[in-house]
């Protein structure tokens, strides 16, 4: 029996799906512009850039490379939660989509590369790729998120099992 990297990445990325969008249905929006430290991003805008990672499994999918010189990021703005749901729940279906367009070969084989012009940011495997740049960078911006949460003394929803809030 082989191992099917497809099938892992769709299971993997549907369950942790549901925990973000547990997590970004309690943004307290009316606090967006709340932040926990001068260089820390509001919450409005870290709340965004969660719903928002999951398009990035499409673009390494689906793209060979990212050039910031001709594509400049702009960060999504959500000012309801509804549209950050929506925002989450449209980069999620597409993100499936594209996973499911794939297969192993071209995920060990391709490489991905971010680029600013000439200077490389970096250039590895699409499968290295997804989990550091996409799902890992989502975990560790959801982390945040729930600090944030915590700080503003909002519930947090069961992740992983039973929160402090939810027994």
């Amino acid at each position: 029996m082989s191992f099917d990297i497809i099938k892992s990445l769709t299971n993997e990325f549907t369950h942790e799906s549901e925990n973000t969008r547990k997590l970004l249905a309690r943004i307290p929006l009316e606090n967006g512009n709340w932040t926990p430290h001068e260089k820390s991003m509001t919450l409005q805008r870290l709340a965004a850039h969660v719903a928002d990672i999951p398009n990035w499994v499409a673009m390494t999918i689906e793209q060979e490379e990212l050039d910031f010189a001709t594509t400049p990021y702009t960060s999504p703005k959500a000012d309801t939660v509804e549209e950050l749901l929506t925002m989450h729940d449209n980069a999620v279906a597409a993100a499936l989509k594209a996973i499911a367009s794939t297969n192993a070969e071209d995920l060990k084989n391709k490489k991905w590369t971010m680029r600013q012009g000439e200077h490389i940011i970096l250039s590895m495997p699409k499968i290295a790729v997804l989990r550091s740049f996409a799902f890992n960078h989502l975990y560790h911006h959801r982390g945040q998120l729930t600090v944030y949460l915590r700080m503003l003394n909002i519930p947090l929803p069961a992740l992983y099992g039973p929160s402090a809030d939810e027994q």
